[in-house]
């Protein structure tokens, strides 16, 4: 922890905000003093860039859908989507003008980066969020990222901005993903009942297999809660990356690497950037079903699926969209990235791809899902 160089901080709304919604601009000032502290001082006008030995941050904060609501005269975070948009698009202005005001004060600059699981999961789109976070850090300012609630639809939402923070953490190859919340870590029951006491490591799901997890906070202004924070900190473990779970008042000790919260060590190693996104940030558009030949090929020999090992298709998706491979009892046992439209797989289905360059012509002698655009499910 005290080695890490490049660090994901993710901060909660409930940690920024007030009961009632709106801006905390103490709670705000005082997370950005840390984050200040650990940066180091800025560059010189000139020097374009963080100075060597100098810890590089990137906060992923939620907070603008609380934040709008007060102004909207909203009393609590509104369920429909229509008006969780129209309190993202007051609150998101409010928020990183808070963020830009607090950092001037150690004359930081602030960059504001809105993502949705589309931005991430598509290729082109995975290389420009990646390149933007880099040139930011690398020119000294400090990323605030954000999903993209203001346009963001259900079928391409993070969820949580907990997940969001594991899968950034992974694109910008983080050493070390820091969740901050109103909890100081995980506990082996209801922190508010006595006897119940801190987990302080975490090596594997088994050390966590008994301990029941809680949902989101009575005020109602995130949207997860410890569950997805430990589910987070599963995605970025088993990414190889360690996680630190604890307060946002505890940030200074996370970000010093002193005890605090709950420590999950890595449990994998990295992967490419945009499978990670795949499995854990893309929702499917269709379906293909398999036959028993290509679920083999597809889950034990790693290979592409080809035309002539699906049975049947199912939704309306285009080339480029992700969708599931399923076996014909309907499990599903794979995602991937399809390279055609749900429209022109009928007269391909069953066909080998020399019968399709023959027939069709030879932009057809290809995968349905080429394997480097695959990634396997486990149950």
């Amino acid at each position: 922890m005290r080695e890490a160089h490049r660090i994901v901080v993710k901060v909660g709304s409930s940690s920024l905000t007030t009961a009632a919604g709106g801006l905390d601009a103490d709670r705000v000032d005082a997370l950005v003093d840390v984050l200040a502290k650990h940066r180091g001082a800025p560059p010189s006008p000139g020097e374009g860039g963080r100075r060597m030995g100098e810890k590089e941050i990137v906060l992923v904060s939620s907070g603008a859908i609380a934040a709008g609501l007060a102004p909207l005269g909203l009393r609590r975070r509104p369920r429909d989507l229509a008006r969780q948009q129209a309190a993202a698009s007051v609150g998101q202005g409010l928020l990183v003008a808070r963020y830009t005001a607090s950092c001037a004060r150690h004359g930081i600059r602030v960059g504001q980066v809105l993502l949705t699981s589309d931005d991430t999961s598509r290729r082109a789109h995975h290389r420009n969020a990646s390149r933007t976070l880099d040139k930011l850090l690398a020119m000294g300012a400090l990323p605030v990222v954000n999903e993209n609630d203001t346009v963001a639809t259900d079928e391409i939402r993070f969820g949580d901005n907990d997940r969001l923070a594991a899968l950034v953490a992974h694109l910008v190859r983080a050493d070390l993903l820091v969740l901050l919340s109103d909890v100081d870590g995980v506990y082996d029951g209801d922190p508010s009942r006595p006897g119940t006491s801190r987990i302080a490591e975490v090596r594997g799901p088994e050390d966590l297999a008994e301990v029941e997890i809680g949902s989101a906070g009575k005020a109602g202004l995130g949207t997860g809660g410890m569950v997805t924070k430990v589910e987070a900190a599963r995605i970025a473990a088993a990414a190889g990356i360690p996680v630190v779970l604890t307060s946002a008042v505890h940030a200074d000790d996370a970000l010093a690497g002193r005890d605090t919260g709950t420590y999950f060590h890595p449990t994998g190693k990295r992967s490419a950037d945009r499978l990670l996104w795949l499995q854990h940030a893309s929702t499917p558009r269709g379906a293909l079903t398999l036959d028993d030949g290509a679920v083999r090929a597809v889950v034990e020999g790693r290979k592409s699926l080809l035309p002539a090992g699906i049975a049947a298709i199912e939704g309306d998706f285009t080339a480029g969209d992700p969708v599931e491979l399923r076996d014909d009892r309907g499990r599903a046992v794979a995602r991937g990235i399809v390279n055609f439209d749900a429209k022109e797989m009928p007269r391909l289905i069953g066909h080998s791809t020399r019968e399709l360059a023959r027939d069709l012509g030879p932009a057809y002698e290809r995968e349905v899902v080429h394997r480097d655009d695959l990634v396997l499910l486990h149950p």
